[in-house]
């Protein structure tokens, strides 16, 4: 009987792994869709910088709509938040699709600002997401933050598989960039709406889930109470004076107590969104690989991003010291010099290289501070720090998205 409930128990927590690995992967799917898709926008907008200006455009929509998430945090409906997230990811990648199909595939200013409205959508449904999960997992198993961060990672790598099959596919025939780009929206859109099924009807019913529901539920925690009714436990509002035992640090306390492992995140994304995917798409010149160049380095950082955030399941490998974790982030800041001098002296074995240590680096080091920063903390203030890493890791992008507009000094910009 013990080993009967050891094993359900184990079926569980795997599912529940699962699970967040798949949400992961819907909380990216849309965005690097966009990304991947690259070689049709360069195409049908030439003039107009597409993959710096939509991640330019989608950044601040992000950023802000995460500072005001995070501010209320504390009071917030994670469920409605989330939902509503994984529901404009839907919304906007259907858009995409219409959009499209109804200016027959032309480009111009107009269907240009289309686009860009839905990347801005696209902005507002991860600040949702990302930092509701992120806060929502970080006072359950540190393994789930892995495996939804590692489920981030996967999008990319599902993504770029995907437009290389469809671009393959269509390779031949008629139109053909445009019917694989198409055909890779309409999927996306799919899987949107399969992550809303998940979290609204699959997710909340895990045991393993709605244990760690309830105890951050004992610990003050008020934003979990939609979540524990959805999974068949009855709770209400917990309003009043706080007790001793769900007293909770405030987020400036937090923010002092961990502004190390923030300004570390920052530091990790400013670096990578100031290489990736701008100047991967556009400034590493002419190779033999021809259109696939590009989707090529974008493959392999996304492969290296997927393999880093699983290496921290090794723990002898996991680096926790903040010392050590500041350390790792500032010495990233030599791929600066290392991609600019491959990209005007060096050949595509060197770039592709350079792609996939990007890429390990990065995963590597987000799953070691998230998984680690909230180590210590009750339920409320784990949720808090979460939302409060996202939005260094928001900061970090958004610098980094701007900063590679810098790539083209001297190129008549």
């Amino acid at each position: 009987m013990n080993f009967k409930a050891h094993f359900l128990q184990r079926m569980e927590k795997n599912v529940a792994y699962a699970i967040s690995w798949l949400l992961g992967i819907g909380c990216l799917f849309s965005w690097n869709s966009m990304l991947t898709i690259e070689d049709y926008y360069t195409i049908i907008f030439p003039d107009y910088h597409s993959s710096r200006v939509l991640t330019l455009v989608y950044q601040p929509f992000a950023l802000i709509t995460l500072v005001i998430l995070s501010y209320y945090e504390a009071t917030l409906n994670t469920r409605r938040r989330i939902l509503l997230g994984y529901m404009l990811f839907f919304i906007s990648t259907l858009l995409i699709l219409v959009l499209d199909l109804a200016t027959s595939g032309k480009g111009g200013i107009g269907t240009f600002i289309g686009i860009c409205a839905m990347s801005a959508l696209f902005g507002v449904a991860d600040a949702h997401v990302q930092g509701g999960m992120f806060g929502d997992l970080s006072y359950m198993d540190p393994d789930f933050i892995q495996s939804f961060s590692a489920g981030l990672a996967a999008s990319g790598v599902v993504t770029s598989g995907l437009r290389f099959i469809t671009k393959a596919a269509f390779a031949s025939s008629k139109d053909g960039l445009r019917k694989g780009a198409l055909l890779f929206f309409a999927i996306c859109t799919l899987y949107e709406l399969v992550c809303v099924f998940l979290y609204a009807f699959i997710f909340p019913r895990l045991k393993i889930v709605n244990y760690y529901r309830s105890k951050a539920s004992s610990e003050g925690s008020k934003t979990v109470t939609a979540d524990l009714n959805a999974g068949g436990i009855a709770i209400s509002d917990q309003n009043g004076i706080e007790s001793k035992d769900t007293e909770r640090l405030n987020n400036k306390e937090l923010l002092l107590q961990n502004i190390d492992y923030g300004l570390d995140i920052f530091i990790i994304y400013i670096l990578t969104l100031s290489i990736f995917p701008g100047f991967l798409s556009e400034d590493t010149g002419k190779h033999g690989l021809g259109s696939w160049y590009a989707i090529t380095l974008i493959a392999m950082f996304n492969c290296g991003d997927l393999i880093g955030r699983y290496i921290p399941l090794i723990k002898r490998v996991k680096l926790e010291r903040r010392r050590w974790l500041t350390i790792a982030a500032l010495s990233r800041l030599s791929f600066i010099p290392a991609f600019y001098f491959t990209a005007k002296y060096g050949d595509q074995g060197w770039m592709l290289m350079l792609c996939i240590l990007l890429g390990l680096s990065n995963g590597y080091l987000t799953v070691c501070i998230f998984t680690t920063a909230p180590k210590g903390y009750k339920g409320p203030e784990q949720n808090a720090l979460g939302n409060l890493l996202v939005l260094f890791l928001l900061l970090g992008i958004f610098a980094g998205v701007t900063g590679d507009w810098l790539w083209l000094i001297g190129k008549g910009w």
